[in-house]
Formats: C-alpha cells, sequence, structure tokens
C-alpha cells in the first residue's frame, strides 16, 4: 500500500544522465511509496532495450545533428525526444505496481487541461484519435517502474526525420508516416506550456493518490553512483552492441511486436545469436539469445531448446533453416 508519493524534477537535459538518475531512483524506492520522475531531453532518439539501433534511427543524421542517442533498459519502440516533450515515470516496489492508478495520473492532469483522453492497446495514450503519450514498463528485483511521453509542442518533423520504422510496422498501422499517427497536445490547448504540463502532472499525482506530494531534490542524491550509471549509458556498447557477423536471418512481425534473429553459426552448431526486437517484454531477446546459443541447426534441437516460447516463433526459426 503507498503511504508515501515523491515528485523528483531532473535538473538538466542530457538523456543519458536522466536515463541513469531513472535507474538509481529504481533502485532506491523505498517500501510502500511512490516516485514521479518528470524529465526532458533535448535532441533525442530513445531506443528500446532490445532494438537496433542501425535499423531503427537515422543516426549518422542524428549525429550530424547534434543530437543524442540514448537506450532505455523497457521494451518497445524508438521515440524522439526534444524540449517539447515531457517524461514521466512512477516508480514503485513491484508489489504496490499499479498500471491503472498511474494512467489515470495522466487522465486526470489531461482533464485538467479540459482534454479528455482514452487507452489504446497496452502502451498508448491517444487524445482525440491520436497519440500523444506512448508508455513502456520495467520490472527488477522487486521494483517496477513505467514510464512514458507526453508530446506538448515536439518538432514532429524531427521525429520523422531521425526513426526509421520497418516498412511491416507501418504497414500493420495503415499509415504512411510516424507524424501522421500523433499528436502535439498544445493544437489542441493552445496555451499550453510544459512547465504547465509539469503542474498539472503534480496536482493529479496528489489528487489520485490522495496523498501529499513530498518534492525530492537529485542533488541531494548519490551523485557518484549517478555518474557510473551515466557514463554506461554514455557507453558504445550499451547504445549500439555488437554487429553479428551472421550466417543466417529471419524477421518476422508478429501481434506483439517485431523480431529480428541473427545467428553466426560453426560446424551446424549455433556459436552467437542476436535477438533485437520492439516487444513490450524486454526478457524475450536475451533469453531467445541463451535458448539458442549453443544449439545445433537441425529442426529437433531447435525444437527442443524453444519449447518454452511461442509457437510462431519457434515456427519462424524452423523454417529459416
Amino acid at each position: 500500500m503507498i503511504r508515501r508519493i515523491f515528485l523528483c524534477r531532473a535538473t538538466g537535459t542530457d538523456p543519458h544522465e536522466n536515463l541513469a538518475l531513472e535507474q538509481y531512483l529504481l533502485e532506491h524506492v523505498e517500501p510502500e511509496s511512490c516516485i514521479l520522475y518528470l524529465w526532458q531531453n533535448r535532441h533525442t532518439v530513445v531506443l528500446g532495450r532490445n532494438q537496433n539501433a542501425w535499423q531503427e534511427c537515422r543516426c549518422a543524421q542524428l549525429e550530424a545533428d547534434g543530437g543524442f542517442l540514448a537506450r532505455r533498459l523497457s521494451g518497445g519502440g524508438a521515440v524522439f525526444h526534444d524540449l517539447g516533450n515531457l517524461n514521466f515515470t512512477f516508480l514503485v516496489p513491484t508489489q504496490d505496481y499499479d498500471l491503472e492508478r498511474q494512467l489515470s495520473v495522466v487522465a486526470q492532469a489531461c482533464l485538467g487541461l479540459g482534454l479528455s483522453v482514452e487507452r489504446s492497446g497496452r502502451n498508448d495514450v491517444l487524445c482525440q484519435g491520436r497519440k500523444f503519450s506512448g508508455n513502456a514498463f520495467y520490472s527488477h528485483q522487486g521494483k517496477s517502474y513505467h514510464h512514458g511521453t507526453l508530446l506538448v509542442d515536439v518538432d514532429l518533423e524531427a521525429m520523422g526525420r531521425y526513426l526509421s520504422p520497418s516498412p511491416a510496422k507501418l504497414q500493420a498501422k495503415g499509415v504512411a508516416s510516424v507524424r501522421s499517427r500523433v499528436v502535439n497536445l498544445k493544437q489542441l490547448c493552445p496555451q499550453l506550456t510544459v512547465e504547465e504540463m509539469g503542474r498539472q502532472m503534480e496536482l493529479a499525482f496528489g489528487q489520485v493518490y490522495g496523498l501529499p506530494v513530498e518534492i525530492m531534490d537529485p542533488r541531494q542524491l548519490d551523485a557518484q553512483a549517478i555518474q557510473a550509471l551515466t557514463e554506461h549509458n554514455r557507453s558504445w556498447s550499451w547504445l549500439y552492441g555488437r554487429k553479428l557477423p551472421f550466417t543466417l536471418q529471419c524477421a518476422q512481425k508478429f501481434d506483439w511486436g517485431e523480431l529480428t534473429v541473427q545467428l553466426k553459426a560453426d560446424e551446424g552448431v549455433i556459436q552467437e545469436a542476436a535477438v533485437y526486437s520492439d516487444a513490450m517484454d524486454w526478457t524475450l531477446a536475451p533469453q531467445l539469445e541463451t535458448a539458442l546459443t549453443g544449439c545445433p541447426l537441425e529442426q529437433q534441437a531447435l525444437e527442443h531448446r524453444l519449447e518454452e516460447f511461442p509457437k510462431e516463433l519457434r515456427e519462424l526459426l524452423q523454417n529459416a533453416l
């Protein structure tokens, strides 16, 4: 049961620092507490945990324009952040995680602006039928978070310039561009600013939880620990990973997300596996990599190794042989 609620606002706009602070807050959230973390990134593409950077983002263009590439702990797809976007994260002990209650804060904040919203699927929030908030989720060692975007006045041209969703993803959504699916709340509420959106989130947080909002100053937290997480977030290995010289590749879009599997095999045995996915379940890709590594490249062996995975996934890999 949540007995205390805290608001923490990031003081900077560096995505690697902000994601480091988010992870630190997750690791240190107290029992029976909920932290609402509000943060902004400047000129950034944030990848889902298991996505291929080169496939999802026009990395060279982003770098040439002085932008940042970042990767989060949660699953899901790539998103564009600039200073017209407000990010939020609810961090709680897993036993107190309540997605409906957390999303009620977003809905209540929008209601305070005269806007009514609706859920679409598991991770999108819409206003007048268009998406202004995408959400993702992560749990680890008894702690969980739910985070998302709030598009207030984002540069939608830049969003389309840097993100490169696959043709399969666009075809499934029945649209020709990223921009046609989203809306800035400022279009619907012309006087809205990011600062006002943050104020409405704070008010709604207290209203929904029925508790006084306590302010948490990030400058009083463990700067050394946060800096170590920041350096990890900036590292090549975290942002880009390895480019596997694969001997076999297969890819498909499923109801739960896209999946690309690259296998490096030698003498009929899989030596390495690289799995990329925008599935909301961030554990799927690393679990599949582990299951495939060392497996003989033959139908019966794959069936045995993958018996705990969805049937359609097993069929994809078996048909690729």
